[in-house]
């Protein structure tokens, strides 16, 4: 079983939860930056970013800590088929007769090019496939990169879409889960519309996967869990920025939380919960419980 699978695969969520595995905590070595640290807990670049502020992404100090963002909630779907959440950047494939669930960092769609919301299924596997790229693409490479892409590029190490994609059943047929030939952008939003998975992540679940298999993306920046002891989690992703102009820097607007009667029906402690929205630090986040709602709405 490869590393990757090991990393990702969590244990079916307990009853009455949506709070699945454990943060792992990384001591920085000498020579270490963040994108070797990602790929060697297969987690995406801007997850463990966001979970560390702070930590210079390209010369980290050695011997400091960097938290790896491997504890989660998972989002609120039916827990079947593929689900893909753009907002966390993240693939969820569900195994409900083993009781497993497998999570994968992804690139998606950039601006401009954002990867739609939909409610679809896979109609092809493709293993060694080629790449057609439209003509709106081909432009693109001529006129930013200076590239003049063929009409088709055959299978193999200069193929963008790497050794499998899934083709999804969405409008043309032109959105794909596919591989990767470049060793960055997992965890961004770098694709021109499709999801993109490490190599070794793609050729797990290529295997996996039946055509007709059900897939779902989302865009669910706030994601919450109430316990079954009374406790309630928040875990904040950064929004999708619509357009250039506002690119990394959308904030979220919390809910009317200005009454007693809200705060005391959904369990939060009214300041953490606004300290999560504007710190979108990925990361499950206790919010407290009745007690803590009612002293905070003592407040207001």
């Amino acid at each position: 079983m490869p590393f990757a699978l090991q990393a990702n695969q969590y244990e079916w969520p307990e009853k009455d939860t949506r709070l699945i595995g454990d943060n792992t905590v990384h001591v920085v070595k000498p020579g270490e930056h963040l994108e070797l640290i990602a790929k060697e807990y297969n987690v995406g670049f801007l997850a463990l970013l966001s979970a560390n502020p702070g930590v210079d992404p390209y010369l980290p100090q050695p011997g400091s800590f960097v938290t790896i963002p491997q504890a989660l909630i998972l989002p609120d779907v039916d827990y079947e088929g593929i689900v893909i959440n753009l907002a966390e950047l993240r693939l969820y494939y569900f195994e409900p007769k083993i009781g497993k669930v497998n999570v994968f960092p992804i690139g998606i769609g950039r601006i401009g090019r954002d990867t739609p919301i939909m409610k679809t299924k896979i109609s092809q596997k493709r293993e060694n496939p080629t790449w057609t790229p439209p003509a709106s693409i081909r432009k693109e490479y001529l006129e930013e990169r200076n590239i003049v892409l063929p009409e088709v590029v055959p299978a193999g190490p200069e193929n963008p879409l790497g050794n499998h994609a899934l083709r999804l059943a969405y409008g043309t047929g032109s959105y794909l889960i596919h591989g990767t030939n470049k060793d960055f952008g997992i965890g961004l939003r770098v694709s021109s519309g499709c999801i993109r998975m490490r190599p070794q992540d793609i050729d797990w679940l290529f295997n996996e996967v039946a055509v007709g298999e059900k897939v779902r993306v989302i865009n669910e920046p706030v994601k919450t869990s109430y316990e079954p002891d009374g406790a309630v989690y928040v875990e904040v992703h950064r929004p999708l920025s619509e357009d250039e102009a506002e690119a990394g820097s959308r904030i979220l607007t919390p809910p009317d939380a200005r009454t007693a009667h809200w705060l005391e029906a959904n369990r939060m402690n009214v300041s953490r919960y606004r300290a999560a929205l504007a710190v979108q630090s990925g990361l499950p986040l206790e919010m407290g419980n009745n007690d803590a709602a009612s002293e905070d709405a003592a407040e207001l």
